[in-house]
């Protein structure tokens, strides 16, 4: 039988998750992502080739689409709707039938079994472990220092180096590398342009920033647990407002800023967008990332080292953005 050809531009939209099943697809050109909604967001689960079909699952069970296909470069598919297949296939020997059915249905079994075997690894495992994290990163950093293109935009990463380094010598998921890269882009650490046909562009913005992140948090991770100093994500906010307040008054002489309190409790709304009160240091304090409450004539203060919170500060704004967002 002879099927309608349907044209679809990068992006189109073949058919969605949960729309009825009315019809298979033969990819003719170009190919067709399928994805599944993940929150707000598609996961990719495959490509679908030239020569390869799409939604012929359906065909038995008449179920809504399980997936979204969506085209992922200018394509031509092949449209086979099931009214007419079902006229052929009921000329078909009833065993052949049976055949046929009996494989689909084990087909669909067993992606069921593969999904719910997924979902406990899931509940099981951390998306991004912490060795994961410094692994992934290094693998970037390490890219861009040996085989980068220093341009005027930063450095660009040639795309089959990195997935050849993270699959065959470092053995990890190219799934959690490009999950990564996507997080590190929100922080303007990195920026990934899709081109096409699978093809992208890698630009790394701050390579240095990405080398002193995995040193810093490696050697954090290999310490004796009683001499980590763990910055916590509610102390985050505590210590950028002491660094905001910290680079308004002058250095000592041991390069150290002294804030005052006070002055932050009155004016931290209007600065940072946030209140922090003279009581909310305690935690700080006792991991030493700033000095003892000190009585000045002019009320209490801290000394703060504004040079090593601005290393370890947006450090670990990373490392809770990737738990948060992995």
């Amino acid at each position: 039988m002879a099927g309608q050809i349907k044209k679809l531009e990068k992006g189109d939209y073949l058919f969605k998750e949960g729309d009825t099943s009315d019809a298979m697809y033969v990819v003719k050109k170009g190919s067709v992502g399928i994805y599944k909604a993940k929150g707000q967001a598609e996961v990719e689960l495959a490509t679908v080739k030239p020569g390869q079909m799409l939604g012929e699952m359906a065909f038995f069970d008449q179920k809504p689409r399980s997936a979204t296909a969506k085209a992922v470069a200018q394509s031509e598919v092949i449209e086979l709707p099931f009214n007419a297949l079902q006229a052929h296939f009921n000329q078909m020997p009833e065993w052949l039938k049976s055949m046929v059915k009996t494989i689909n249905e084990n087909l669909r079994d067993a992606n069921k079994k593969i999904k719910q075997l997924e979902k406990v690894e899931e509940g099981n495992q951390h998306a991004f472990p912490p060795h994961t994290i410094t692994r992934l990163c290094a693998i970037i950093a390490m890219v861009a220092e040996r085989y980068g293109e220093e341009t005027a935009e930063g450095v660009v990463l040639p795309q089959y180096t990195l997935r050849n380094y993270c699959i065959q010598i470092f053995q990890q998921p190219t799934a959690k590398m490009d999950r990564l890269m996507t997080i590190l882009e929100g922080f303007g650490i990195m920026k990934v342009e899709d081109l096409g046909e699978q093809r992208k562009k890698i630009i790394l913005f701050k390579k240095d920033f990405l080398f002193g992140f995995v040193e810093y948090y490696n050697d954090y991770l290999f310490k004796d647990e009683s001499k980590r100093v763990t910055v916590e994500d509610k102390d985050l906010k505590i210590l950028k407002a002491l660094m905001h307040f910290g680079r308004k008054v002058p250095a000592n002489d041991k390069k150290r800023h002294k804030v005052s309190l006070e002055q932050i409790q009155n004016e931290s709304m209007k600065e940072v967008g946030y209140v922090v009160t003279t009581k909310d240091y305690e935690n700080v304090i006792s991991k030493q990332l700033t000095s003892e409450k000190i009585a000045d004539p002019d009320g209490i203060k801290l000394e703060i080292d504004i040079e090593y919170l601005e290393k370890i500060v947006p450090y670990w704004e990373v490392i809770y953005g990737i738990e948060r967002n992995g």
